[in-house]
């Protein structure tokens, strides 16, 4: 059977740790892959791809790249058009990286088979009538496949976007001010330490997140706010914003960092963004994998993942009660409430182990093998 996936993403994320976990998945399988990627993402290198994968940087003609015979494709989001045509001896599939709830479900017209990380992206597929598995393909704590070694030290909060002029702009100028900044190393500080470990993108909804959440933070001064991540100027001013009543040095910003492993295992808890934009939360499956319990909304897809007191706690969500619940959480862990330990939930992570990954990836491939044989 001859797999081409395809993720055309420049910028790295959740999204390419996910494929290249689902390359070795299918190699262990005995699929080996064709990987159409773009050609401006340099950060595949780092992402320790199994040796029979095959990495194909295009921009064009994406169809001159399929191998001959017949091919299943999947694509990480909905497939390009030009590779959604009714073609004899292709199998069209995509994995659901982000839910359809709110979103036009038509990206994914024309596919044969999607895959949705969770049961809320399922569930979203499903009402609006697409051709979604059943069984979601969840996630994989891969923290030894990015690079994740030296210190921990302030980088940029900004990932600039070089399609906007203002982006570009700015992306020529601070090279220069970055230089003549201080770049201290991260050491956590006394009192509670949250901490954001993501890339600070919309889906997140940080800032809408802060606007309910920064009175109850500021309210405690005991409560640290560390944010490792980058995002786009917007992104970064609205949550600059959403944060600009907390007290000076409540919160730092520590810019992308590879060695996530090592700032989990320094934090008291992650922190996620609000839920119905989330797909699934590699950061919360990592987090749980390092044993550093996980504070978010009580919602899916949020519920799918944190096994709520044992490893996090769930809370109200804060556009409903002003933070209310959130507050008193806070007070019950300044207080001393026991800390959760994640790996005593055994069962609860063993749902997102590699090995489970490759069993619930079993059937898809027996599935699509079968699907290609009748083409």
């Amino acid at each position: 059977m001859k797999l081409v996936q395809i993720n055309l993403q420049p910028h790295f994320g959740g999204g390419e740790v996910y494929t290249a976990f689902l390359c070795r998945a299918l190699s262990q399988l005995g699929v080996s892959t064709r990987l159409l990627v773009h050609p401006a993402a340099k950060f595949w290198d780092r992402l320790d791809l199994p040796a029979d994968t095959e990495r194909v940087a295009v921009s064009v003609a994406l169809a001159s790249h399929l191998p001959e015979g017949p091919v299943w494709l999947l694509s990480h989001g909905p497939l390009p058009a030009e590779l959604r045509g009714t073609f004899p001896g292709r199998l069209r599939s995509a994995i659901a990286h982000m839910p359809v709830q709110g979103r036009n479900p038509a990206a994914f017209a024309d596919h044969d088979r999607i895959y949705a990380v969770s049961g809320w992206v399922r569930d979203g597929l499903a009402a609006a009538g697409l051709p979604a598995w059943e069984t979601p393909l969840y996630g994989v704590a891969a923290l030894g496949t990015r690079g994740e070694d030296g210190p921990i030290r302030r980088r940029s909060r900004y990932d600039w976007d070089r399609r906007k002029g203002r982006d570009r702009l700015f992306g020529l100028l601070e090279p220069a001010l970055e230089a003549v900044r201080d770049h201290p190393t991260f050491a956590r500080r006394d009192g509670l330490t949250l901490g954001i470990v993501s890339r600070l993108t919309p889906i997140k909804q940080f800032p809408l997140l802060f606007a309910r959440l920064a009175p109850v933070l500021a309210a405690r001064p005991g409560i640290r706010l560390e944010i490792f991540g980058s995002g786009g100027y917007a992104s970064v001013r609205d949550l600059d914003h959403a944060l600009s009543s907390l007290p000076s040095g409540q919160t730092r910003f520590w810019g992308q960092q590879s060695n996530v492993g090592g700032i989990y295992r320094q934090l008291d808890y992650l922190l996620s963004g609000l839920p119905e934009k989330e797909a699934l939360g590699l950061n919360i499956i990592e987090a749980q994998a390092c044993g550093t319990p996980v504070i978010a909304v009580h919602a899916p897809p949020f519920t799918e993942t944190v096994s709520n007191g044992a490893t996090g706690f769930l809370y109200r969500d804060p556009r409903e009660d002003d933070g209310a619940d959130f507050g008193r959480l806070m007070d019950e862990l300044l207080a001393g409430r026991p800390r959760p330990r994640p790996e005593l939930a055994e069962g609860h992570l063993a749902r997102f182990s590699f090995e489970a990954f490759v069993e619930r990836l079993r059937p898809v491939v027996a599935d699509a093998r079968a699907q290609l044989s009748r083409a």
